[in-house]
């Protein structure tokens, strides 16, 4: 299926993060900063504005109401801020206070010092905040709270977040591959959410990065009229601490909390500091992908049923199976994790497939999706996104794989990068929910999804195999295919389409990896090959 939409972006918006973007830049023109170094600051101003409109609503109202009250005015009581997880800000710390200051005060003393208080009065953001601000001239630190002070009072929750992920998005294309680190485009994310349905529950990310994967959860929660972070606790490990700090940051801009594990000598594969096997509702993650020398001999008193390796650990250097099974293992009964993955994993053979095939066996592969080239701000190259529902073994879905083909899905944001629009997510999201025996939720997408639904299901949707797009495949199809969740491999193209290159080159390398099988097998072994790999 082809469908490319349209570039469409409101302008406003635009010219507002152009404008903030052509400032940053000018920071770091003048600084002579790299980026990872003038980033954080730069992010603890946009912070630290978005803060200030929140305390100030929240200021407002707690005026109202100590106007009728016996109790007199909280207005300068922390707890009255926290217990609606608004973040309280002393007379000091306030950006308005920062952006009236003279160039001769000591700006980057001064804008040390706000960070300080605004730690002292959130001890959730400890040890978060950038305090380097010292570093820069007075004047060019006016010229940047200046600029900021340009994002209007009046923006939503939303709009500050999006301006957030806008920034962290061109600082991840400023720091070409390490970026992509801490970093995977909105779009995406919200796919993942959309798709294993974050409503309620515990919720971890390993390789947490910048935290985009909680806040698209949240996102999902608050788009359903209930509140993020009532509904979700939120769990997270990011080796570095530079970027787990990031990521505390980024959950309190959105007005969230979490316990983020980072830094110091934590690491996903050998630690294990939310002791999470089998304590998740979620899984959410983009984990670095073929990552080499992993300590193996570390990780064998993790393996067996019940641990964090159930299925044993894989005889190449290559992690991608070491991720798949920590997500698997951190999650309930009923769990279900969405993580992106190298498309190698898909088709990996040797050990790779023996724990490929006993996760499948295990019924936990719920959905595989196949996304295009160019939807990473870093890397060109495509990848497949992962669903796995630990509770799908009790479902009539139970012996079946969803395959869907989402290449061909995608809008041209500019020469060099994709994303999806909301319709494009709630179509792949719904068609999802379609094979689960779900009614359609049109909150992401609308009617524009609804009618794309109705063009390709049907005008009462129904799920059914569309060549080209989804195929809902046997376990015995699985095999026949060697245990491959290639997508590619099931959903073929639809009548009247032609074998685009990405698609030639898709099928010459599964037709290389059923060579290389052949040139592995004993003559007398041939027959027990499955179908596709005899040529005579």
């Amino acid at each position: 299926m082809r469908w490319i939409a349209p570039t469409e972006k409101d302008a406003g918006s635009v010219s507002l993060e152009k404008r903030l973007w052509d400032a940053a830049d000018q920071f770091r023109a003048n600084s002579g900063l790299k980026a990872q170094e003038y980033s954080g600051p730069i992010l603890g101003l946009i912070f630290l504005r978005f803060a200030e409109v929140r305390f100030a609503a929240q200021r407002a109202k707690l005026e109202k109401a100590g106007a009728s009250s016996r109790r007199g005015s909280r207005v300068d009581e922390p707890a009255a801020y926290h217990a609606d997880n608004v973040l309280y800000l002393a007379p000091e710390a306030r950006f308005d206070y920062l952006l009236t200051l003279p160039e001769a005060a000591d700006i980057g003393g001064k804008v040390n010092a706000a960070m300080r208080e605004v730690e002292k009065h959130n001890p959730q953001l400890a040890g978060v905040l950038p305090k380097t601000f010292n570093l820069f001239t007075g004047t060019l630190l006016k010229e940047l709270l200046k600029k900021i002070s340009e994002i209007p009072a009046t923006l939503d929750f939303d709009a500050f977040g999006r301006i957030y992920e806008y920034f962290l998005g061109e600082f991840a294309m400023s720091e070409g591959q390490g970026g992509g680190e801490f970093y995977t485009p909105a779009s995406i994310v919200q796919l993942l959410a959309q798709v294993i349905e974050p409503f309620h529950g515990r919720i971890l990310d390993p390789a947490c990065g910048s935290g985009g994967m909680f806040v698209q959860s949240a996102g999902f929660v608050a788009e359903h009229h209930k509140n993020p972070a009532a509904e979700l606790a939120i769990c997270g490990v990011e080796k570095t601490d530079e970027t787990g700090r990031l990521a505390r940051l980024n959950l309190a801009v959105h007005g969230l909390e979490g316990d983020i594990r980072h830094g110091g000598n934590v690491n996903s594969y050998y630690d294990d500091p939310h002791a999470a096997t089998g304590q998740f509702d979620f899984v959410l993650a983009n984990p670095p992908f073929n990552v080499n020398a992993v300590d193996k001999e570390r990780l064998k008193d993790m393996v067996g049923a019940g641990r964090r390796f159930p299925f044993g650990l894989p005889r190449t250097d290559n992690a991608n199976y070491l991720w798949i099974q920590l997500f698997y293992s951190a999650l309930s009964a009923r769990g279900r994790a969405g993580f992106v993955m190298a498309n190698s994993a898909s088709d990996a053979r040797s050990s790779e497939q023996e724990l490929r095939q006993k996760l499948i066996e295990a019924r936990a592969v719920d959905v595989m999706v196949a996304v295009g080239p160019n939807m990473f701000y870093t890397v060109t190259l495509p990848c497949t996104l992962w669903f796995l529902d630990r509770g799908k073994g009790k479902t009539n879905r139970a012996d079946t794989v969803l395959f869907i083909d989402a290449r061909h899905i995608y809008r041209q944001v500019d020469r060099a990068h994709r994303d999806w629009t909301p319709a494009q997510i709630g179509f792949i999201a719904n068609l999802v929910r379609l094979y689960r025996g779900e009614a359609p939720d049109l909150t992401v997408g609308g009617e524009e999804t609804a009618a794309r639904l109705a063009e390709v299901f049907g005008k009462q949707p129904a799920y059914a195999d569309i060549p080209g797009l989804c195929k809902a495949a046997t376990l015995a199809e699985i095999e026949a295919q060697g245990w491959s969740l290639n997508p590619g491999r099931y959903v073929g193209v639809a009548p009247g389409e032609e074998v685009s290159d990405e698609d030639f080159k898709a099928q010459l390398e599964a037709l290389n990896e059923e060579l290389e099988t052949l040139n592995a097998y004993p003559y007398t072994q041939l027959q027990d090959l499955p179908v596709s790999c005899r040529f005579f």
